[in-house]
């Protein structure tokens, strides 16, 4: 098993790559009460059209990446859920764009719920009745969120941002793609994408590396995997220009809803081009958009944005946007003032009291972020499938200079690249 010492954070990480592909990374937290495992695969919504090595392309319907991860809880003599349960565990999974994970947390019996954790996951259990029951299902969810304003008025921002890379396809999928799925398919998808090739366990909190190591090892040797196929995820060409400038819907919301960002002119990227741009995007954000800052306290002394107002930065290396915004009584005239207001500062640039001050509270942040085995393990486990270790953010951090974070600002706010999602009252 590897060690990985970080000086800096003064952490050590316990690394091993089993014969059969799945790669453990293990941090103990000694003193921490808490155990935090997450086993994750690089399978997420975005994966709906790949090649193998053996050549043949395949094309799954949108959603059967979230179609899996329901379905992965069910066994035959019951749910998975009450056996976490019964073991004193709290467990979850979630789908993203990239990648799907399965996780528990627990103070007492580790062993026995991460064995559960690896059997559940590496053993589905698929019918004809239950695939077609969790059509239903999902069906429900899908329709549910057509209905809720803040996830419609964010996807409205992605499906302005992009036209052809399947990011701008809701995670859940649609009623008919869900439709086209079936038991074999979703036994086609886990053996291609919840191979040990293409997953990873991390271990998190007061455990002994060495005893989770042999007992993971033990787990994986009983058990026989097909040949692993590498996966080369395909994906259509996507214009650099925004899809549409704005999209408006209506719902019953007290207020108007408006979210705004910025499309990346991005056709490939490296890991360290992602890594840089994220976290200097995200320092400029918090220069900009912060409550300390004078564009945020100006805006909400004009009453046109709320406490509720946020911000984000997505990049990967197949795309990069921003998503910022929130409620707001006048969203054309929030989206005018901002730019108002941002374009004197992309002239003048920050100063550097007020870069440095910031800079230290992203640190701080960051740090704080690694005495929470929930954080530090999907922090990670995102960032790994990435090709990005977490574990460098504060060297990175470091290096980053104000003439770094004024030319971002230059780089990102492109104007002909904003998109502009809204949702109003449907009542007139």
């Amino acid at each position: 098993m590897e060690t990985i010492h970080y000086p800096q954070l003064n952490e050590t990480l316990y690394v091993e790559k089993l014969s059969n592909g799945l790669e453990v990374r293990i941090l103990p937290k000694p003193g921490f009460q808490k155990t935090y495992a997450v086993f994750s695969t690089r399978y997420g919504s975005v994966d709906n059209h790949f090649k193998l090595n053996d050549g043949i392309e395949k094309r799954v319907p949108d959603g059967i990446a979230h179609f899996l991860e329901h379905k992965m809880f069910e066994e035959p003599e019951g749910d998975v859920f009450s056996k976490f349960a019964d073991q004193g565990a709290s467990a979850n999974a979630f789908t993203s764009f990239d990648r799907t994970s399965y996780l528990f947390s627990a103070t007492d019996h580790i062993e026995d719920n991460i064995e559960t954790l690896l059997n559940f996951v590496q053993n589905p259990y698929f019918t004809d009745e239950n695939v077609e029951k969790e059509k239903g299902i999902i069906g429900q969810e899908i329709n549910m969120y057509k209905d809720h304003p803040d996830w419609r008025v964010y996807y409205g921002l992605i499906e302005s941002m992009y036209s052809q890379h399947p990011i701008h396809i809701d995670i859940a999928g649609t009623i008919e793609s869900i439709a086209k799925i079936d038991k074999e398919m979703l036994y086609a998808c886990h053996e291609t994408f919840y191979h040990p090739g293409n997953m990873t366990f991390f271990v998190v909190g007061g455990v002994d590396p060495d005893k989770i190591i042999t007992q993971i090892r033990n787990n994986q040797e009983k058990k026989t995997f097909t040949a692993y196929k590498d996966i080369s995820r395909l994906y259509p060409d996507e214009p650099y220009e925004v899809q549409a400038k704005q999209r408006i819907a209506k719902l019953p919301v007290s207020l108007p809803k408006c979210l705004f960002g910025f499309k990346e002119k991005v056709s490939y990227l490296d890991p360290e081009a992602v890594l840089y741009r994220e976290l200097t995007t995200k320092l400029l954000f918090d220069l900009l958009f912060s409550p300390s800052s004078t564009l945020y306290q100006t805006l909400y002394d004009e009453n046109l944005i709320s406490d509720q107002f946020g911000y984000e930065y997505q990049a990967s290396t197949q795309y990069a946007f921003s998503v910022i915004g929130g409620e707001t009584k006048d969203p054309e005239l929030l989206i005018a003032r901002m730019r108002q207001l941002i374009e004197p500062i992309m002239i003048s640039g920050f100063d550097q009291i007020s870069f440095d001050r910031t800079k230290k509270k992203r640190m701080g942040n960051y740090l704080r972020v690694l005495n929470s085995p929930e954080a530090i393990a999907n922090e990670y486990t995102k960032y790994l499938f990435k090709h990005i270790d977490f574990f460098r953010f504060l060297t990175v951090y470091e290096s980053l200079t104000l003439t770094d974070v004024n030319q971002r600002m230059k780089d990102h706010i492109q104007w002909e690249q904003l998109a502009v999602s809204i949702i109003r009252n449907d009542i007139v």
